[in-house]
């Protein structure tokens, strides 16, 4: 229990990370709801329910993995 573990994340595919993103949130968006919640929701749980299937949202962001996705969103906001 005291071993840290350790992620090895290279960022292959951020920009496709970044446009995904963009492109669920917008959907979520147009749908009425809250994105940012609703993409929190998800990352947190991993429960795709929280992504509408509206327009392809869901599938959309199961695309991509959610540790690249999370080790992207931190690089970036630590920059």
């Amino acid at each position: 229990m005291d071993d840290t573990n350790l992620y090895d994340v290279t960022l292959f595919g951020s920009a496709n990370s970044r446009y995904v993103l963009k492109e669920v949130y917008d959907l979520l968006e147009e749908r009425g709801y809250n994105a940012k919640n609703q993409i929190v929701g998800y990352l947190i749980t991993g429960d795709p329910g929280y992504i509408s299937s509206y327009k392809g949202a869901r599938e959309k962001i199961l695309e991509l993995d959610r540790v690249e996705l999370l080790a992207y969103l931190v690089d970036n906001f630590l920059r």
